[in-house]
């Protein structure tokens, strides 16, 4: 058998490394997707923002590496040009960017200039197969969960009790909110919020309030059964029997919103916000991306 020359060796190390970060790509993706993405009615609008939005880096190499397989020269400039005009297009010229973006891919247009992977039927079935069979595997387990989720379509006001935690919580509209918010304007709706949850007055009320750490850990669930969550208020850890999911009758299946935000403040910059799955995380209380809402509650 013929050993491979300099240009075949230069070729598949190009191959190897646009697989594995293809491969990458596509675990982020399918995990990302089904943890806060896939909340439309439609499933076309899920089908598009899980191609565009969480899978499009994937493809974009799996894309290159044929390009580049097929017309090397072109392929090549293609990498280095992504990898130069992205960051500057996208304003993220920084480190993190050069070191994870911009200089894999102008390592990629420099092997894939130089090399020559043989044979061509299975270097094409790598940089195919591999993140096609990566984004199967991985994307099972989100698959099965969230087809299994529990919707009961109420989003009104909901009395939710059980593991010492005794809540009304309020219903879709200014006191469970749709859109990104901040700590400080969800502290400051819960306080203005009227008896029913629907109104927001112009003066302070303080009928509703934001839940405490404990109080969210507590009540999450899963499948309409509490999850059993407790809260180690000394290791600012949540711990539970059963992993709670973005399920009725806490959240909203149908809305973007996958954090809330808890009373708990930290200090003057942070507080404790909570995840669909029982996670406890500080966040700074002036973010507002459009995942951060809240849900205010009262006593019943």
């Amino acid at each position: 058998m013929k050993a491979p020359n300099k240009w075949q060796i230069l070729g598949w190390l190009a191959v190897g490394l646009s697989s594995v970060i293809a491969c990458f790509w596509a675990v982020w993706g399918i995990i990302e997707n089904f943890h806060e993405g896939w909340f439309y009615d439609s499933l076309f609008s899920n089908l598009r923002l899980m191609l565009v939005q969480y899978l499009s880096p994937m493809l974009i190499f799996v894309g290159l590496s044929l390009l580049s397989i097929y017309l090397p020269r072109i392929g090549s400039i293609a990498h280095a040009a992504l990898g130069l005009l992205l960051p500057l297009f996208l304003r993220q010229f920084n480190f993190t960017w050069i070191v994870f973006i911009t200089s894999p891919l102008v390592l990629l247009g420099a092997l894939y200039w130089f090399g020559r992977p043989q044979p061509r039927r299975v270097v094409l079935s790598l940089v195919v197969g591999l993140p096609i069979l990566t984004l199967i595997i991985c994307g099972v387990g989100p698959v099965v969960r969230v087809a299994g989720r529990v919707n009961d379509g109420n989003l009104q006001a909901r009395l939710i009790e059980g593991n010492r935690v005794r809540l009304m919580w309020a219903p879709d509209g200014p006191g469970w909110p749709r859109a990104g918010t901040d700590w400080f304007a969800a502290t400051s709706r819960c306080q203005h919020l009227q008896a029913d949850g629907q109104v927001l007055s112009p003066v302070t009320e303080n009928i509703w309030r934001l839940p405490t750490v404990e109080e969210a850990v507590r009540s999450m669930s899963r499948h309409c059964v509490n999850s059993g969550g407790t809260w180690d208020a000394q290791n600012k850890e949540a711990s539970y029997q059963v992993t709670p999911d973005k399920e009725s009758p806490l959240w909203n299946i149908h809305s973007q919103i996958i954090y809330w935000w808890t009373a708990n403040e930290i200090d003057d910059v942070n507080a404790y916000m909570i995840v669909y799955d029982g996670k406890v995380w500080p966040r700074r209380k002036q973010v507002h991306p459009a995942y951060f809402g809240f849900r205010c509650v009262k006593s019943p």
